[in-house]
């Protein structure tokens, strides 16, 4: 047996994962943690909680792998300096901010307080795309597929195509720096006011709300090649070889400048961020959703001509763009998905640590990933606890009595929040800490977002679906267990589901099966039962922050929040007997 502490340090979606003998037993982002979204720096809390949670200690572990490798690609890295050498400094800064992952061991020392003599691991280093290929082969049922990874950068490679056998992952292509499909989307979100790291997704939901009024301009700034893609660089500032990508003293993501005077001189001025958005600007986000997907079609039907197979496994930050992944069944030859849940970086280090294990120790223990509940569990005496020290009143409910009254309440029009069982690994809360809603009530979105989330109108919430019903109300029916799939909702549902329905008629769907989580299942077939709708509408448990991840930040969310009901494990407390 070998214990393998997988991280991601100094890069954003600072996390660990711990697996056994090849398999994952804890996973956890150090933002849920410090409370500090998309932190990069080094995931001291996480790593001590991985440890404590599991009964270890720093003793017991054999390998710490890392899903950064600075010594990859690095033939293309000098060639593109020596062509580039303004950027020569730069790339020194980034090398030797990036050495402090070369010695682990000074790194756990310095930040966890162990001793140094019972530091008896090795240390992997593995490369970034080659981490998050891992992250998604290595949990499906699958000994044979496609890999595909789409992000910004990593390791100066923005995109990697896999042929996946085995215990093997065997590299067919790479697309390099700066030829980057995930940079043209934060160029252009940046552009029009969304310029902080992780507001793609917020551009996502503008897109239909636009016109591809802009189609010849796309075309004109990506194209497609036979290698990949190639970006137009008068769009763009020259790249360096952070991709525009800083961290700041305090762990957080720094973005910098990423468009062209050329944008201007197109386009007007850019929108500043919290102004009014403009037609201009719905319709810039309609056309980079729209090339987006010609791109990202295109790379997946050139990863399948690269490696042939029905089954494709994807990982990387582009993989979380759902309303493609919805739209691929369509537009290439793959027929089944297995997509990474935490596809974004926090993802490396759950992929990192699954590589060690299968690909280099060959321990031949393969892990298939049924539901995304790799994070802590609390005691109900830990919940009792905190309600008391806040005076929140509660009654504490048999299983039965929890889904009725929960259901009984969310069918009177209230927000509730349900706080159960292991967190949640990667950026979706999937029904273990989630605020829900009646998914059929036409004021619904706007109450969510005025009492609670304080998100832009346009912003779609999620449904999440008995997974047997989900081809009655769907127009698709492959699985979406981790909410990375939008697809159509059929004409009979759209306005029994007008709270969850976005403006094109679709719907970022969780489907949720009782043998994956028994609890959320029956609450949702409760309220099937008592309205003859088997969706709930789903968001994350948060406030403009990370999703809570502690009974306490739970607590203090219900409380500061126009929130109605909190349903903290078994703990049973509504907003008006407190």
């Amino acid at each position: 047996m070998s214990i393998v502490l997988g991280i991601n340090a100094f890069h954003a979606g600072a996390a660990t994962a711990l697996v056994i003998n090849g398999e994952p037993v804890v996973a956890i982002a150090e933002e849920r943690l410090n409370r500090v979204k998309y932190y990069a720096g080094f995931p001291a809390l996480s790593i001590q909680r991985c440890i404590e949670y599991a009964g270890l200690t720093f003793s017991d572990i054999d390998a710490v792998a890392i899903g950064r490798d600075k010594s990859a690609n690095r033939v293309r890295k000098l060639a593109y300096a020596t062509q580039h050498p303004s950027k020569l400094l730069n790339f020194a800064k980034l090398r030797s901010a990036r050495s402090a992952l070369d010695d682990i061991k000074s790194q756990i020392v310095d930040h966890c307080g162990a001793n140094r003599d019972q530091l008896r691991f090795e240390q992997y280093n593995v490369e970034h795309h080659i981490a998050h290929t891992a992250s998604a082969y290595f949990i499906s049922p699958w000994e044979q597929a496609t890999g595909l990874t789409v992000d910004g950068s990593g390791d100066f490679a923005t995109c990697l195509m896999t042929e996946c056998v085995g215990a093997e992952i065997q590299i067919k292509r790479r697309i390099y720096v700066p030829q980057s499909l995930g940079s043209l989307y934060t160029m252009v979100c940046e552009f029009i006011g969304y310029d902080r790291y992780g507001d793609e997704g917020k551009v996502m939901g503008l897109a239909p709300l636009g016109e591809d009024a802009y189609r010849e301009t796309f075309v004109d700034m990506i194209e497609t090649t036979s290698g990949g893609l190639r970006l137009n660089p008068k769009y763009f500032l020259p790249f360096g070889s952070n991709q525009g990508i800083s961290i700041a003293d305090d762990g957080t993501m720094k973005l910098a400048r990423h468009y062209s005077d050329e944008m201007v001189k197109r386009f007007g001025a850019p929108r500043r961020r919290g102004a009014e958005i403009a037609r201009r600007d719905e319709n810039l986000a309609c056309g980079l959703q729209a090339r987006f997907e010609d791109i990202y079609m295109h790379l997946l039907r050139l990863a399948h001509h690269n490696a042939p197979n029905d089954r494709v496994c994807l990982a990387g930050g582009c993989v979380l763009n759902s309303v493609a992944n919805g739209k691929l069944f369509d537009e290439t030859p793959f027929r089944e998905t297995v997509i990474q849940p935490a596809a974004g970086d926090d993802g490396l280090a759950l992929g990192a640590a699954l590589y060690v294990s299968n690909s280099i120790k060959k321990e031949g223990r393969r892990w298939v990933m049924s539901n995304a509940f790799l994070g802590p569990e609390y005691s109900h005496e830990t919940m009792k606890r905190v309600l008391k020290a806040r005076g929140i009143a509660y009654r504490k409910l048999n299983r039965d009595d929890l889904l009725n009254e929960t259901v009984e309440e969310i069918e009177r029009g209230c927000v509730v929040g349900w706080f159960q069982g292991r967190s949640e690994w990667g950026p979706r809360a999937l029904g273990n800490r989630s605020i829900l809603a009646h998914p059929g009530l036409p004021d619904m979105k706007d109450a969510l977002n005025a009492r609670i989330k304080h998100r832009e109108a346009f912003r779609p919430f999620a449904p999440s679906v008995l997974a047997e019903r989900q081809s009655e109300i769907f127009e698709r029916e492959h699985p979406s267990p981790f909410m990375l799939h939008v697809y159509k909702i059929r004409s009979p549902w759209r306005e029994r589901l007008c709270a969850v329905n976005h403006v094109d008629d679709t719907g970022r769907l969780q489907s949720v099966s009782r043998e994956d989580n028994p609890l959320y299942y029956d609450l949702i077939r409760t309220f099937e039962t008592r309205t003859g709708i088997p969706v709930v509408l789903n968001t994350s448990f948060n406030e403009n922050e990370p999703i809570v991840e502690h009974p306490a930040e739970a607590a203090d969310c219900f409380i500061r929040t126009k929130m109605d009901v909190l349903a903290l494990g078994p703990f049973f407390c509504r907003k008006d007997d407190s």
